[in-house]
């Protein structure tokens, strides 16, 4: 389900079968049996983890080379356009018990109720979620989209980054959240910060895990080592029989052509060789 090829497949230990050949040592107290059971488990366990180790490694060697040298130039942009637009807003501020004004259309309004109703009538003329420009607040561009899945409008001031803004049917309600959001630009920087030492972090942690070798490499080498040995020595070959046991039991046969070369005795029927034949 993950596509992660360690995971791939898997045998159900509850259905685990015995070969012929396992079952005669078995049955004769033969210990290595026993013994090669356990390294087959063993082995397969330890190639599934170096399975799993060259998986992660490989990963390792891509977030150095592509994910974090991109996600970290990302993340500094984000950090440079949001410090430019935090000295936009400072460079344009309300004055005291005032309102720095909005320009709607082309004209500037510095009443909040007259700004409030042109930005809802400005937004009237929008159909679509293509955004459009109605005018400027602060040092920022607005732009105008209509969500039709939410059913409202959006507003986007547009610096060197971008604020969105939900917008109501309040006037004054929305030039309250519009102030909110161009205020949360601080926070916005400081996660922006942290993601980007968390990034440093990881960068970190993968060059030090990077070209790290398989650590039971010499185990897993030992055990297949013995493993291979055991089935020698006990000359399996997968099917439940020794290969010299199957050219005994071929060899013993009887000739099917040799019993029709024999001629049957007139007047009497050959069960025996009837026998046989029904047997084949």
């Amino acid at each position: 389900m993950t596509s992660k090829s360690p995971v791939r497949s898997c045998d159900d230990v509850d259905e685990t079968a015995l070969s012929f050949a396992e079952i005669k040592a078995l049955c004769a107290g033969d210990p290595r049996i026993k013994e090669r059971m356990d390294l087959d488990v063993d082995v397969s366990r330890l190639r599934l983890m170096k399975a799993d180790h060259q998986s992660k490694q490989f990963r390792l060697e891509d977030n150095l080379l592509k994910y974090f040298p991109e996600q970290i130039e990302q993340n500094k942009g984000f950090i440079q356009g949001l410090e430019a637009d935090m000295a936009t807003l400072a460079a344009h501020p309300h004055p005291e018990d005032g309102f720095a004004g909005m320009e709607i259309r082309g004209d500037t309004l510095v009443d909040k109720e007259n700004a409030g109703a042109a930005l809802l009538d400005a937004c009237k003329e929008v159909k679509s979620s293509d955004p459009v420009q109605v005018g400027s607040y602060r040092g920022f561009a607005m732009f105008v989209s209509f969500n039709a899945f939410e059913k409202q409008y959006e507003l986007t001031l547009r610096g060197e980054m971008s604020h969105k803004v939900a917008l109501g049917t309040d006037p004054r309600g929305n030039l309250i959240r519009i102030d909110n959001a161009l205020a949360q630009m601080p926070q916005r920087l400081t996660s922006v910060q942290s993601q980007l030492d968390n990034l440093y972090q990881q960068q970190e942690a993968a060059r030090a895990e990077v070209g790290k070798p398989f650590p039971y490499e010499q185990e897993l080498r030992e055990k297949s080592a013995r493993l291979v040995e055991l089935d020698t020595e006990l000359n399996m070959d997968g099917r439940g029989r020794s290969q010299p046991q199957q050219a005994t039991a071929k060899s013993a046969r009887s000739s099917v052509l040799s019993k029709l070369k024999v001629p049957p005795v007139h007047g009497a029927p050959d069960k025996t060789h009837k026998k046989e034949m029904e047997v084949r």
